[in-house]
Order: C-alpha cells, then structure tokens, then sequence
C-alpha cells in the first residue's frame, strides 16, 4: 500500500464530534498496552503519528487519522487493565460502543491481540458485539517477535482455538520487523471494498 498522507484530524467522545461520515473508516481495538500505535504506525510507514507510551491507557478517546485522503483509520481506548480514573473506565464503553452502532461509514475492526497472551472475556464479548451489528472483523496478533516461529504457531492454534476461528483468520504482526504488514493491508482493503458496511 502506498502511504501518500497519513494526518491526524481530530479526537471525540461523542458523534457530534466525529469527522463528516464521507470516508470508509476503519477502527483498532485492543487490550491496553498492546501494540495498537505501533501497528498504526507501522502500516502508514510513520515513526509518530500516533502517540506509543510505555503507560497503558493514554489514549482515552476516539482518534481519527486520514489516510491518503481516502478513509480514516480510527484509533479507539485500550481496555484492560490500564491504570486510569474509573469514571473514564466508564466512559469508555459508551463511547465505544455508540460509535460502533452508529457509524455508517465503519467498514470494520481490526481487533488486536497480544500473541503471548490468550484472550479473555473482553476479546469474546466484543467480537460477540461486532457480529451482533454485522460489523465486519480482521484479528491482528502482535508482538510475535518475543515468541521464537515455533512459540508462534503454538500461541495462534491456541488463540484460533479459544475464539473458535480458524488458524487462518489469525494475522501474525511485529510493529519491530514488519511481518505481516501487507498481509494486514490486503485485509484492511478487502474490508474497504466491501459493498456492505
């Protein structure tokens, strides 16, 4: 994918602050501290353009960044365990969960996992909630290198067997070497063009 422009243009809480709906947009979703910005950055072949911390729970509302003035990628808040206030905590799922439902120019969402990690509770309720809207899903899992190729394969049939998916459906991504980048790509594409939203 050839990167011409990549900006960020605005953050919202709420759908009267959201971009004019004219674009296809396409939402990240993850634990906190899971490799998000870094994926972002790294499918745009930029350093900074979203912000990476080493303190889970920086972001906290929805970033919205335009993509060679074609569609928006939208960054959304980490879930998990990050340490922030609890009232923020709280509006977070709101704020998530009205985009998601409302958005007429959401293709779809990329969910990312920790490869060394087996996904919880929050992973299944939310794919749960994307298939309840026919919103559709693109698994992205990251860091895979912390985790030898064998420690690869072992971790995806895991997580593929925990979400009941297949081997397959699972991306293997490293924000450090680049794998994966343009596999990513083709599926966040074949999202775009989809007729269906």
């Amino acid at each position: 994918m050839m990167i011409r422009s990549a900006e960020f243009v605005k953050s919202a809480v709420r759908p009267s602050q959201y971009p004019p709906a004219t674009l296809p947009e396409i939402a990240f979703a993850g634990r906190s501290n899971v490799g998000k910005s870094s994926l972002i950055n790294t499918l745009v072949n930029r350093k900074r353009l979203v912000k990476t911390s080493a303190t889970p729970g920086r972001t906290q509302q929805l970033n919205f960044f335009r993509i060679n003035e074609a569609f928006y990628f939208v960054d959304f808040p980490g879930y998990g365990y990050a340490k922030v206030p609890r009232f923020l905590k709280k509006q977070w799922k709101p704020m998530v969960e009205t985009y998601l439902s409302t958005r007429k120019t959401l293709k779809g969402v990329i969910l990312i996992i920790d490869v060394r990690r087996i996904p919880g509770i929050d992973e299944h309720l939310l794919m749960n909630w994307l298939r309840h809207y026919h919103v559709q899903l693109l698994l992205v899992l990251t860091k895979i290198d912390k985790l030898s190729r064998t420690e690869q394969m072992k971790q995806r049939r895991n997580i593929a067997q925990e979400l009941a998916v297949t081997e397959k459906e699972l991306y293997l991504f490293s924000a450090k070497s680049g794998w994966g980048k343009d596999a990513v790509w083709d599926g966040i594409l074949k999202m775009i063009d989809e007729e269906h939203s």
